[in-house]
């Protein structure tokens, strides 16, 4: 895996090797920072992998930045799999890690098992995330039997947001932080390949970080860990309304595009679009053909 490819001229990336799960648990102990976005499908697949993501997460975060619901909760595994299919429909270099909704992971070891597969055969995902610590280990392992590499996700988790009372950072108070530790060594020992720690105080993250031999990949999680992921909305520019602390905007493209529709608009209304370079025309002698036709 190479942490830094040489960008080509026209933006491609030239000698990118694909981005395994033995590439991701490595890079810990290389002490490559891996880059991890969320994409949705084709078009910000590609904008991921080109731009030099390690992995793309295929997050059921969909439900808030694409589907415009207020939670993730709702998300289905059909829904899951059709905007995985489409991000793998690009063939990214990027490790494609398909999210695990709300309740596809929580009623049976033989349903997670069904529901997973679906991500990766259907979907073409190379691995699957699952939120929670100790009380998913049953889940993990049956999934681990089934050959799915699992990435495990702590802190903030979304699907929890009614339990937890919103979006809150956890890991404050003694009580928390302790339960996280744990967490994190449980799911290590399990065999996950990576955490995603979201939400949760830098220091704790630093602590976690040191403490288990697979990467960490922090979301609001402080500088410490092992690499970062951000919604790719959010880093685009492309979301309105409140915007997470933890969230830094590289560009404005929300504002961008909205001037760009105005622009056509404008120009539509006005004639100027579309122009005469901007029309198809016919031979001469196909035009005065017609117009022999018409005057007849």
């Amino acid at each position: 895996m190479s942490a830094h490819p040489t960008p080509a001229p026209d933006g491609a990336r030239v000698g990118r090797p694909k981005v395994t799960v033995p590439d991701v648990r490595a890079a810990k102990h290389a002490k490559l920072p891996l880059v991890m976005t969320t994409a949705y499908d084709a078009a910000t697949a590609r904008i991921a992998d080109l731009g030099g993501a390690d992995m793309i997460l295929v997050g059921d975060s969909l439900g808030m930045v694409v589907l415009g619901r207020n939670d993730t909760l709702r998300v289905t595994v059909d829904e899951m799999v059709h905007h995985t299919r489409a991000v793998t429909s690009q063939h990214p270099s990027a490790l494609v890690v398909g999210d695990m909704p709300f309740l596809s992971y929580h009623v049976s070891r033989e349903e997670t098992v069904r529901n997973a597969g679906r991500l990766v055969q259907e979907g073409g995902a190379e691995c699957v995330k699952i939120e929670g610590g100790r009380k998913r280990l049953r889940m993990i392992g049956a999934l681990l039997d089934a050959e799915i590499p699992v990435m495990g996700h702590i802190g903030l988790t979304p699907q929890s947001v009614n339990a937890m009372g919103g979006f809150k950072v956890q890991g404050k108070v003694l009580e928390q932080a302790e339960g996280l530790l744990g967490d994190a060594a449980a799911l290590a020992e399990a065999g996950v390949f990576a955490i995603v720690l979201e939400g949760v105080p830098a220091e704790l993250a630093r602590i976690i970080t040191d403490d288990v031999d697979v990467p960490t990949i922090g979301i609001g999680a402080g500088p410490a860990c092992d690499g970062q992921v951000l919604v790719i909305h959010d880093l685009l520019g492309l979301t309105s309304g409140h915007v997470p602390k933890f969230v830094r905007q590289y560009a404005d493209l929300g504002a961008q595009a909205v001037a760009a529709m105005s622009a056509f608009a404008e120009d539509v209304r006005s004639g100027d679009f579309p122009s005469r370079e901007e029309s198809y025309a016919i031979p001469d002698d196909v035009a005065a053909a017609l117009g022999t036709l018409v005057s007849d």
